[in-house]
């Protein structure tokens, strides 16, 4: 029989599953990371089809106010703990489309994001950088 401090040592994150919703160019900004150079697999982070399963939520792209309405019910599905990944300016301050009314200005107003990760796309790094950091908050969590 394992002793108590061997069962928690066993119990370390050994991966995040992430459910994507992007808009616009944000789905262009992932595909680097997925391809076989990066593969995010690899590093852990498993994609899911269905927000249900999902422990992380990366929102990519500008947000009009209708997709808004249908991110915050994925959200809404997602199991407790979940976190938030803005990626690019666009979830941050409306990117380009800053001027537009139709376009939510800043993500974090609407939904609890997490982190942002900055750039237009942002970089592969950065993105396994923020991981690397949802990881360590899992392990602090327990």
């Amino acid at each position: 029989m394992p002793s108590e401090k061997a069962i928690k040592m066993n119990r370390i994150i050994k991966a995040i599953w992430v459910f994507n919703w992007f808009n616009s160019c944000g789905f262009t900004e992932l595909i680097p990371v997925v391809g076989s150079r990066w593969d995010m697999e690899r590093f852990g982070m498993i994609i899911t089809p269905t927000p249900r399963h999902a422990d992380v939520l990366f929102i990519a792209g500008y947000q009009t106010w209708k997709s808004l309405e249908r991110a915050k019910r994925v959200y809404e599905q997602m199991a407790e703990p979940r976190v938030v990944l803005g990626l690019g300016a666009c979830t941050m301050s409306g990117g380009m489309y800053w001027d537009s009314y139709n376009t939510v200005k800043r993500l974090s107003d609407y939904l609890p994001v997490t982190m942002y990760i900055p750039g237009c796309p942002p970089r592969p790094e950065a993105v396994f950088e923020a991981c690397v950091k949802i990881f360590q908050h899992v392990k602090e969590l327990k």
